[in-house]
This record gives structure tokens, sequence and C-alpha cells, in this order.
């Protein structure tokens, strides 16, 4: 698989050096190729506000030495070559020609960013793109590129298990999410994982796990975040809290994963491609009479 890594960081900085007027438009011009290929409705300028990156209509003197921090440690050729080894460890799965990757900065002032999603996140659901965010504070610069993998697994993953947003369940959400950080783990390290997957635990997690494997064939878009992400997250968007805590499916994801590699032998790599119905199967009481074994009542749509 070819990667390209587009260059923002050296568009950002010339972004920052411009005056202000001249920002959003500059703003634009970076996002472009992206919009092209997921167009979304309304103003690129906003979604990228709304999604808690760096203000373009405000000063700020952080930013500039963030950007350059990124530079000096090299962060796009990280992600590039974790990417590259990731995509080795996955040679067996299908995967497409090539993948492009953005990275933007983010605002250090967004709580949600800052405080929920510990300082960056990702997204790798579109065919062809993934993007990242990322404040480079001490405790993200060196986990940006592991979280690129992280969403490198997602578009692996999704070359041959479907992912049809009218009928994704919540149970395939939450493991995919599992998956992805397991994955991680395995390949770099538990100190490569996210934060998200240990943002909750003991009561709060074992409500949590209730809540979602018993709304675990609700099917949609529309409805399966609000189990991953949490009400924090459906609050800041407009969408109906479920009584789930902040990044709590990451967690019941990475439970449910654990679970069923441990019924199967198999490696969070092997694990890949399995449907989210048998990841599902092996935390069932009394499911499981061999490793995989299917269950009718948590089948999950393909």
């Amino acid at each position: 698989m070819e990667f390209i890594v587009h260059d923002t960081l050296t568009a950002m900085a010339d972004l920052l050096g411009q005056p202000l007027e001249r920002r959003p438009g500059a703003l634009r011009e970076l996002l472009a190729p992206m919009r092209s290929a997921m167009p979304m409705p309304g103003d690129i300028v906003d979604i990228h506000h709304r999604g808690a990156g760096f203000r373009v209509d405000a000063d700020d003197p952080r930013y500039l030495p963030a950007v350059q921090r990124m530079i000096d440690a090299d962060v796009l050729g990280q992600v590039e070559r974790e990417l590259a080894r990731a995509s080795e460890r996955l040679k067996d799965a299908r995967q497409a020609d090539s993948l492009q990757v953005m990275l933007v900065l983010g605002d250090p002032d967004d709580d949600y960013l800052m405080r929920t999603a510990g300082g960056y996140y990702g997204m790798g659901g579109s065919p062809g793109w993934l993007y990242l965010l990322a404040w480079p504070d001490d405790g993200t610069i060196g986990r940006i590129a592991h979280c690129a993998v992280h969403e490198f697994h997602h578009n692996v993953r999704f070359q041959t298990v479907e992912w049809n947003p009218r009928t994704v369940t919540v149970g395939d959400h939450v493991v995919a999410e599992g998956l992805a950080e397991a994955f991680v783990r395995e390949l770099s390290g538990p100190e490569a994982m996210g934060p998200w997957s240990s943002t909750v635990s003991g009561e709060a997690l074992e409500s949590a796990y209730e809540r979602i494997m018993a709304d675990a064939g609700l099917a949609g878009m529309a409805l399966t975040p609000a189990y991953v992400l949490g009400d924090g997250a459906m609050r800041r968007f407009g969408m109906e809290p479920r009584g789930i805590p902040d990044m709590a499916g990451y967690a019941v994801g990475l439970r449910l994963v654990d679970t069923h590699l441990a019924a199967t032998g198999m490696t969070a790599t092997e694990a890949t491609l399995v449907p989210a119905s048998e990841i599902l199967a092996a935390s069932v009481p009394g499911s499981v009479s061999h490793p995989g074994s299917y269950v009718d009542e948590y089948s999950l749509p393909e």
C-alpha cells in the first residue's frame, strides 16, 4: 500500500504567518483534497472549528510553536512509518492501493478535545482517507502515529467486513473500536494505546457494559456513536444521550475483543476480519461451545 502523508505541518506554519483575515481561505485550501473526497454540508472552516480544530479567527501564540514541535519530532514521518508497519502486519488482509493522510492541529482550549478525547483523535472510516487531529503536548506527541494505526485498522477491516451506515449496529461499532485498540497494543505495546479504552472503569464500566450489550443489536449510525463516545459527545453535537459514560464504548469493545481472543487463542491481527457476531458470542454466558461459536440472539447484519 502507498501512504500519501500530506505535509500539512508546513502548510499550517505558512497559514499561521498570514494575516488573520486570510487564514480561513488558507484552511479551505489546505483541506480541499479531503473535502473533495468526503463531501460534507456546510463551510469546512465551521466544521473544522466544531471538530476542535485550531482557530483561524483568532491569534494564539501557542499555535506556531505547537506546529514546529511536530515538525521537529518528525510526527509525519512517524505516522508513515507506523502505518507501513501496520500494513505489513496486516498483509494477508485486503487493503486499498493507497491511503491519504491529513494531520491538523487541535484547539488546546477545547475542553472536550483535551479532557475527554485525551488531546487527539482520528477518523478512518472513509475509503482512501485518514484524518488526524491533535494538540501535541507531552502526553500526545508520541501517540499520534499510533492513533493513525488505530484508524488504519478500521480502514483495513472495512475493506472486507461490511460497514453500512444504515445497518451497522452498536455491537459492530464497539467491537471495531476494541479490535483497533487491541491491534495497536499488539503492534506497539500497551503504552501506545489511546486513553479512550481506560477512561471508564469499576462500577461505571460494569453499568456501561450491561447497557451496551442490552442494545447491541440497535442499527444505524444515527444511534451507534452514542454508545461508543458517550453522553458528552452527544450533548456537544446535539444528539440524544443514552446514559453512557464518555468513551465507554472503547473499554467495552476492548473487553469484548479480549474475551474473544482468550476463548479462541487468536491474535488481534488474526481477529481483524472476524465478524462482530462471533466476537460478541464469546461474551454471552453459555454460548461458546467451541471457539468462535455463533449465537442467533446476538447475530449482527453482515
